[in-house]
């Protein structure tokens, strides 16, 4: 399946239904605003890609490597936060109390899964759910490099951010944390985050 742009340009989109996939590459964003259904809402968002292990491209410069999909997600692990159900889905079990205190999201780097990849109302490949691997599933062997981006002081890496996209870029260098890494003496509270990007959170800002 093949989609262009106003300027021609075109590239494949990752095939729907179901897929084993592995996780590739996790990107904190930090506090960012978006709106949803005519409602502006602040909170602090990261990304999570995976590549479809068996579903490969047949053109471009990337042609014969895994298509690649990501989701945004809210850095929360409420009962009803799109997190904790996915990671409670591909876990196949909930979280405990303790675990809920602190989860480390590096952990899931690597990990294979089960997407299921719909269609947004753009028309473009989006991740629906997340599962975990049918008992017995072998998942072919990663091929995509692992990448993780944080925001955190001590885990912020100068070279991670140089490799993201311009969209991503954007999005870090507008959060209150980012600008708090580079400008140290200036504290910003997170709820009021320094005149963010404007995206929709269904879509990747490439």
């Amino acid at each position: 399946m093949l989609v262009s742009d106003s300027g021609g340009t075109s590239f494949e989109q990752p095939p729907t239904g179901t897929h084993s996939a592995r996780c590739i590459s996790i990107i904190d964003l930090g506090t960012q605003r978006s709106t949803y259904e005519g409602e502006v809402q602040i909170k602090h968002q990261f990304v999570v890609r995976w590549e479809l292990s068996n579903e490969l491209m047949t053109s471009g410069d990337f042609a014969g490597k895994p298509f690649t999909v990501s989701k945004f997600y809210t850095a929360s692990l409420h009962e009803k936060a799109a997190l904790r159900k996915d990671l409670s889905a591909w876990r196949g079990r909930d979280f405990t109390p303790e675990e809920l205190k602190g989860f480390d999201l590096q952990s899931i780097l690597g990990k294979p899964c089960m997407l299921a990849v719909g269609l947004s109302e753009k028309g473009k490949a989006k991740v629906t759910s997340v599962m975990g691997l049918p008992k017995g599933m072998q998942v072919p062997a990663q091929v995509n490099p692992t990448f993780h981006f944080s925001l955190d002081r001590g885990q912020f890496k100068a070279d991670a951010f140089e490799a993201l996209s311009k969209g991503f870029k954007e999005m870090v260098t507008a959060s209150p944390e980012y600008q708090a890494i580079i400008k140290p003496s200036i504290t910003k509270d997170p709820s009021e985050p320094p005149e963010p990007i404007e995206f929709d959170d269904q879509e990747i800002p490439f």
